[in-house]
């Protein structure tokens, strides 16, 4: 395994979890439909982008909650919703980009981003119901 691979599986068992990260790490020899997927986020996202020197993951998690909310992507920013508090945002922080995302991207956007994160947020007992 190369050092870039094994950063790449430490962000993930630091941001997910150590389960999601051994996933990870057999994807790409599971006879599954499409399971090489998640060996191309390893590869592509973890390994390459994550561990990057020049923003933290903090910043980087304020990034990508960002993207994800200006493109809908619901599923993806569930996970990304609890990365976030993980790498140090808070329950407010997250509203703040929730908000500020209504006027770069849309009000229909931060409206689906807001019903995400209500959803996760009241799953995990972080928030009332």
């Amino acid at each position: 395994m190369t050092d870039r691979r094994q950063a790449g599986l430490d962000v993930v068992a630091k941001m997910l979890s150590p389960e999601v990260a051994k996933a990870l790490d057999g994807a790409a020899r599971s006879p599954e439909f499409g399971a090489f997927i998640g060996e191309l986020a390893l590869r592509n996202v973890f390994s390459e982008l994550w561990t990057r020197p020049g923003l933290d993951l903090r910043s980087r998690s304020l990034v990508t909650l960002s993207i994800l909310i200006a493109l809908r992507a619901s599923d993806e920013l569930e996970v990304h919703l609890l990365v976030a508090l993980r790498n140090g945002l808070s329950l407010s922080e997250i509203e703040e980009v929730i908000y500020h995302a209504s006027g770069y991207a849309g009000f229909p956007a931060a409206s689906v981003a807001r019903t995400t994160a209500l959803t996760v947020f009241r799953k995990h007992k972080l928030v009332e119901s």
